[in-house]
C-alpha cells in the first residue's frame, strides 16, 4: 500500500455512500475558489472528473463548483488542515482534513490518535514523499506501461488494482502527466497529489486489524478528506 488509505466495500451503505459525496464536495468547493472553469483549472478539473466517476448528480456538482467560487449568497471557507502521527503498531500516518471548524477538528482527530500516537507537523512527513498520482487503465492489454510513463512524463510507476496502472510525477506535473496518458489513449480514473510512503511496515493479520479499525475510525469523521499510512 504506503500511499492512500481508502476504506473497503464502503460503498455498501447508503450512508457510506453520503460521506463519500460530502468528501468530494468539499473538494470541488475548495478547487473552486482557484475559478470556476474546470478546463482553467487543473484541480477542480480532477475533482469533477472524481465526483463523476462517484455518479454524483450533475445538480450537485454545480451546486458545488458555485458554491466554493462564491457565486452562491451562502459562503462556506473551509481550510485544509494536516495531522500526522502513528496508527497502533507505530505505523505512520497522515491524515488531510478539509473544515470549516479547526476546533472541532482538531478534537475529533485527537480522540481517535488516542488508539494510537499523535505527533507534531513533520513527525513523520520526512518518511513520505509528495507525489502526483495519476490511476490509469491501458487501451488494450498488450500496451507497454513503462513505454507510456515515458512518453508522458511519469516518473515511476506500479501495478494498481484490477488492471489498472499507478504512475508517478513532480506534485506540478500532474495534470500534465494525466493529459498525456489520455491522449495515449489511456483511461485516467483519478489524479490527485498524495504522500507516498518511503518505508512501508509490515504488519501480521491481528495487527494490520488492528490499524484497520483505527483508520475507518478517521475516515469515518467528516472532515477528514485524505488519509496516508506507510503499510505495506
Amino acid at each position: 500500500m504506503g500511499a492512500q488509505w481508502k476504506q473497503k466495500g464502503r460503498e455498501a451503505s447508503a450512508n457510506a455512500k453520503g460521506r463519500v459525496f460530502t468528501k468530494l464536495a468539499k473538494e470541488i468547493m475548495v478547487a473552486a475558489r482557484n475559478g470556476a472553469d474546470p478546463s482553467m483549472n487543473p484541480r477542480l478539473r480532477m475533482a469533477v472528473e472524481a465526483a463523476k466517476k462517484a455518479s454524483m448528480t450533475k445538480e450537485t456538482l454545480e451546486r458545488a463548483i458555485k458554491k466554493g467560487a462564491g457565486l452562491l449568497d451562502e459562503a462556506v471557507q473551509y481550510e485544509v488542515v494536516t495531522y500526522e502521527g502513528f496508527a497502533p503498531n507505530q505505523v505512520p500516518v497522515i491524515v488531510e482534513c478539509l473544515t470549516d471548524n479547526r476546533n472541532r477538528t482538531s478534537s475529533n482527530v485527537r480522540v481517535i490518535f488516542r488508539k494510537g500516537q499523535i505527533g507534531a507537523s513533520g513527525s513523520v512527513s520526512w518518511d513520505f514523499n509528495r507525489l502526483g498520482q495519476i490511476e490509469a487503465t491501458p487501451p488494450s492489454g498488450d500496451v507497454d506501461a513503462e513505454a507510456a510513463a515515458i512518453e508522458s512524463g511519469a516518473q515511476d510507476l506500479e501495478a494498481g488494482d484490477d488492471g489498472a496502472t499507478r504512475f508517478f510525477s513532480e506534485p506540478s506535473d500532474v495534470d500534465i502527466v494525466s493529459k498525456a496518458l489520455t491522449d495515449q489513449k489511456w483511461n485516467v480514473t483519478s489524479a490527485q497529489l498524495i504522500w507516498k510512503a518511503k518505508n512501508p511496515v509490515t504488519l501480521d493479520d491481528a495487527q494490520r486489524a488492528e490499524v484497520e479499525a483505527f483508520l475507518e475510525a478517521l475516515d469515518d469523521d467528516d472532515d477528514v478528506q485524505n488519509i496516508y499510512v506507510a503499510l505495506a
